[in-house]
């Protein structure tokens, strides 16, 4: 008789960290997708080496015991289909349990048939050998040099070397083309022909990756860590305080146009995510992305989301010189004014769709938010002219602050400290707030510090500085003006730093 461990055999045991908790069940008669139904738990990668030709040759039987039921019985549903896969890889995993037994003379451990198990239906179903790292709640970054180089980032700093996600450059790649297609980018792909790959993965992870440019095929996965976050949920990262908090929440509301601006992976995105949730759930706008990496259209929060991907080439060119297929930021924009929105949210500006979006600021109704790259505050209206001149025309620096002066009200910066290097962690904060008030003599956008970091007594992160021009607007839908005459803000202790604040 053969001995079989199920995929649900023993609840006792804890399945190793990045795993799912429950696998799959019948539940009246039909299957159960582990995909929809498994809820991941803890971190960091499987406690027990997998050999991945041996899942390999499972995930390749399985999956042409699958092309066979399909084809015999195409009206199947995708959940009872996961069923028959995993009744399979029970069945397969069971047999070269019971072949190791015989050849080592010792049967295999429990660890390890729940490890192969994994690592066949991730094979099959989700991101192979990728997929621990994926489920882990700790990393920020997976780091891709090659098949047989990957590194992990996480949130505290630290850097690990793990094992390869591949064994050749030809399986790196079909990875990363199955990746592709898995998150709905069927028209993306990467080959030396096309040589750059930038997509969202189906659990809004970005992922960047190059081939055929250097000796090695490049990719990087950046993870959210946290994509669902409201603003109450910043304040209990320490990334605002309840006063800011309030401010910005009021700001939303009162449809002020608001750019967030910073450093790459200080937090514009998860900021702005946080913000989307200030809208009415009944809000009719549009996410203009280059990746989706907002989420509004399946956050379970808001009904009237018109979200819009923009599209890369497929390689060749048109008679203009332009690629073909492809569809930019600023292609979207003009379309998207069309669709009866009330506001308007770009993922990120990074080109010259900046002059649609600011003249979508200057004519159309308020509440839009945009973010940019800047890393400093100071410098932001030079990186907005900057953008304007890689506009068709060549628009002028003069354009660029006019337009930006009528068009945006607020720019929120977010700004990080990292101390990983000296033993500390990374700080992510809001330390700036500042109100656009027209031209100033030197031609440049004016502003007034609504918020700025209180360094006079050690704090990096933004306090109270004074009433912005438009405080009767934010009165009107709630805001009690008396929160910014508090000095300190409301935070408890100065940022715990490792190096004192120079002030």
């Amino acid at each position: 008789m053969v001995r079989g461990r199920p995929l649900h055999s023993d609840p006792t045991v804890a399945p190793a960290p990045g795993a799912p908790q429950a696998w799959p069940q019948q539940v009246n008669g039909a299957g159960v997708g582990a995909a929809a139904s498994a809820q991941v738990l803890g971190t960091g990668a499987p406690r027990v080496t997998v050999d991945y030709r041996v899942a390999r040759h499972i995930a390749s039987q399985v999956a042409r015991q699958r092309e066979e039921l399909l084809k015999t019985t195409p009206e199947v549903d995708r959940a009872a289909e996961e069923q028959h896969c995993l009744n399979w890889i029970n069945e397969a995993v069971a047999l070269w349990s019971d072949a190791q037994g015989v050849e080592r003379g010792v049967s295999s451990t429990q660890d390890e048939d729940d490890a192969l198990r994994r690592a066949v239906y991730d094979l099959l179903y989700r991101a192979g050998r990728l997929q621990p790292y994926l489920d882990d709640e700790r990393v920020e970054d997976i780091i891709i040099q090659g098949p047989d180089e990957v590194w992990l980032d996480y949130g505290d700093g630290q850097r690990r070397r793990v094992g390869p996600i591949a064994d050749s450059e030809d399986e790196l790649l079909e990875l990363l083309r199955e990746l592709a297609r898995d998150s709905g980018h069927s028209e993306r792909t990467i080959s030396t022909a096309s040589p750059t790959l930038a997509l969202s993965l189906k659990d809004g992870s970005r992922l960047q990756a190059m081939t055929g440019l250097g000796p090695k095929t490049y990719a990087v996965i950046r993870r959210h860590r946290v994509s669902h976050a409201d603003l109450d949920d910043l304040v209990r990262l320490g990334t605002i305080d309840p006063i800011l908090r309030e401010f910005l929440g009021a700001c939303v509301r009162a449809e002020k146009n608001i750019m967030i601006a910073g450093k790459q992976k200080a937090g514009k995105t998860t900021l702005m995510r946080a913000m989307l949730r200030e809208f009415d759930p009944e809000c009719r706008f549009a996410t203009i992305q280059t990746e989706d990496e907002l989420f509004a259209h399946t956050n379970g929060y808001h009904r009237q989301v018109v979200s819009l991907i923009g599209r890369e080439s497929n390689g060749e060119k048109d008679v203009t010189g332009r690629g073909a297929g492809e569809v930019t930021l600023l292609d979207l924009m003009h379309p998207a004014l069309r669709m009866s929105l009330e506001r308007i949210v770009v993922g990120e500006v990074r080109g010259p769709e900046v002059v649609a979006m600011m003249q979508a600021l200057t004519n159309g109704a308020g509440g839009n938010l945009c973010t940019i790259h800047a890393r400093r505050p100071d410098i932001i209206f030079d990186r907005i002219a900057e953008l304007y001149a890689l506009a068709q025309g060549n628009l002028s620096e003069q354009l660029a602050y006019r337009q930006t002066a009528n068009g945006l009200d607020f720019i929120v910066y977010v700004d990080m400290t990292d101390e990983t290097q000296i033993g500390g962690r990374r700080h992510r904060y809001v330390s700036h707030v500042l109100e656009l008030t027209g031209i100033g003599e030197s031609g440049r956008p004016a502003t007034n510090e609504i918020f700025s970091p209180g360094r006079e007594f050690g704090e990096l992160r933004a306090v109270p500085r004074m009433d912005p021009g438009c405080v009767d607007d934010l009165r009107r839908v709630g805001f009690d003006s008396g929160l910014l005459q508090q000095p300190y803000g409301a935070w408890s202790a100065p940022l715990p730093l490792k190096v004192g604040v120079g002030r």
